[in-house]
């Protein structure tokens, strides 16, 4: 939220209350009964409308804890809702969304998709990302493109294809060169054998990325060592 805010260009007080609303909007979810929260497989439609109340519970327990921000609130409460009014809890749509629910709606999903759950695998950043954009009135066409931005074209925790034939995670952007992260190679496609682990600034080295790919493909683990301490 803070990163996206400041790619918004927002002032120094609009980017900590961005942060305090991300830390707080999913104050509901402990509300929500855990067999619900953790069931593996799909929800049933009175499960998903219990999960569907975790707004406004939100809303009402920071109102108790004497939480006051009204962009704290208002994320909290509307985090939810799609530019086309199919969200909830109150089928806002397009202008009706405040900025801060646009960006907390879009750093929620982002969260969700790339995150390990009882009922799903996470999806890697780069493929999270594209399948995001392919939502029709989900989002917020000028935010999610200043989130993707602020994300860089290739997140952090991407995995990537190099033009060598070697798969790579990303570990670190280059500002001044979206295109060309440092990476950390550590399998051969052509051998399909790990390799040992290298660190590429690609701005400053001869490969290249040819395109995203999915670890779980190649039938390689967790690779979230390799990058998550960067």
């Amino acid at each position: 939220m803070t990163a996206l805010a400041r790619e918004l260009k927002l002032t120094d007080a609009e980017v900590k209350q961005a942060g305090l609303a991300g830390l707080m909007h999913d104050m509901g979810k402990a509300g929500i009964p855990l067999e619900i929260l953790n069931k593996p497989g799909s929800l049933s439609d009175n499960e998903f409308h219990v999960v569907r109340e975790h707004p406004k519970l939100g809303y009402d327990m920071l109102l108790k804890a004497n939480i006051s921000d009204p962009v704290t609130l208002d994320v909290c409460l509307h985090h939810h809702e799609k530019i086309d009014g199919s969200g909830y809890p109150e089928k806002l749509s397009s202008d009706q969304i405040s900025l801060f629910a646009k960006m907390g709606g879009i750093c929620d999903v982002y969260d969700a998709v790339t995150s390990t759950r009882a009922y799903k695998p996470a999806w890697e950043p780069g493929i999270a990302l594209k399948r995001m954009a392919s939502w029709s009135g989900h989002f917020d066409p000028v935010v999610f493109k200043a989130f993707v931005k602020s994300l860089g074209i290739y997140p952090i925790g991407t995995v990537v294809m190099l033009k060598s034939g070697r798969l790579a995670v990303v570990v670190r952007q280059n500002p001044d060169s979206l295109l060309k992260p440092v990476v950390k190679a550590f399998f051969s496609t052509k051998s399909k054998i790990h390799i040992p682990v290298i660190e590429l600034d690609l701005s400053k080295n001869m490969d290249e990325i040819v395109g995203n790919e999915s670890a779980t493909a190649w039938g390689i683990g967790n690779i979230d060592h390799l990058w998550a301490n960067h």
